[in-house]
């Protein structure tokens, strides 16, 4: 098993550095690069640009440097705990995750939690109970969570909360508590808040694993082992949870790895719904205006919590499946 982590390891190498390579090339492939939106942005609002401060800017930048260089830069820099300045918001972008990193990665563990919270045992009932009125209603649930996207989930929560207490939940504290120094009744606001995004968030990802779990489960429960063990006299809890389940949870443990950028893509458009300070919107921001360093350390963060959560599930499928563990 050492043997196999120290290989996974080895290999999260060279891939973070081919994640790291095309995604400083994707970020400029567009025409222009960052001063290019700025200057269209300032004409648009009627300032005028002379070229002079623009070889100014693009001097003080590194935007005239060779792409070479300029990756080089960025990625020595975060070697050293450096990822750079982002030219939007003029800005350390290590300041800017501090501040914006730590409530996506709140959500985001959260929203991982009520989706196996929620959708293993409705999805382990709904096998087992196949075509009652539960299996129905989960069923329901399921088709209706993946075919429903978030933004739209949110906009109805915002709606319904309204409606019933006449105020509008957007945030992660309330007024009073927004620039309020941290306390436990600080933390209790936060709770009150943070169960909202992160339920939403988490809506098709909870009604892909009920689907999953039912639709695995109900293969190896009509298995013929599942019939000899039967026979034998084990009782069906025991038996459920001795064998089958534990096979059925394979496909579900293997996608832990891609969870995460599913959660911090669904939390995007929820999170502006929301009025949420995470770090989603500042992406879409930076990606649109070629802020490289910005755009570029936000992606290398959620690929390298993906390939650490893609090894994860490798551990886990070998400790659920004997046969996978023999393998390694």
């Amino acid at each position: 098993m050492l043997r196999f982590i120290g290989r996974r390891v080895l290999i999260m190498v060279p891939t973070l550095f081919v994640i790291s390579v095309m995604t400083f090339v994707i970020i400029q492939l567009p025409p222009g690069d960052f001063l290019t939106s700025y200057v269209a942005q300032l004409t648009a609002e009627g300032d005028t640009v002379h070229q002079e401060q623009i070889d100014a800017l693009r001097a003080r930048y590194g935007l005239g440097e060779p792409f070479y260089a300029q990756y080089w830069k960025w990625m020595s820099g975060i070697f050293h705990g450096d990822f750079g300045r982002s030219l939007g918001w003029n800005r350390t972008v290590s300041s800017l995750l501090a501040e914006r990193l730590p409530w996506s990665i709140a959500i985001s563990f959260t929203s991982f939690l009520m989706v196996w919270i929620i959708g293993l045992p409705i999805g382990v009932y709904s096998a087992t109970h196949k075509y009652s009125p539960g299996d129905y209603v989960a069923t329901f649930i399921g088709f209706i969570g993946v075919a429903t996207p978030e933004f739209l989930t949110a906009l109805v929560t915002l709606w319904i909360y309204f409606s019933m207490t006449g105020d509008a939940i957007v945030g992660l504290f309330s007024q009073q508590y927004a620039s309020a120094p941290f306390s436990l009744a600080k933390l209790l606001d936060l709770l009150k808040h943070l169960w909202v995004p992160a339920l939403i968030t988490a809506t098709s990802g909870t009604a892909g694993l009920i689907r999953t779990v039912r639709a695995n489960l109900l293969d190896e429960l009509e298995k013929p082992y599942v019939t000899v063990a039967r026979a034998k006299g084990l009782t069906e809890r025991r038996l459920l949870y001795k064998y089958p389940f534990r096979i059925a949870m394979n496909p579900a443990v293997s996608t832990i790895g891609w969870t995460l950028p599913h959660l911090v893509s669904g939390e995007l458009l929820v999170s502006i719904v929301l009025g949420l300070p995470t770090v989603a919107p500042i992406l879409t921001t930076a990606l649109l205006s070629q802020d490289m360093f910005l755009a570029g350390s936000i992606i290398m963060i959620i690929s390298t919590l993906t390939v650490i959560g893609t090894l994860v599930s490798d551990l886990l499928l070998a400790w659920i499946d004997p046969r996978i563990r023999s393998a390694v």
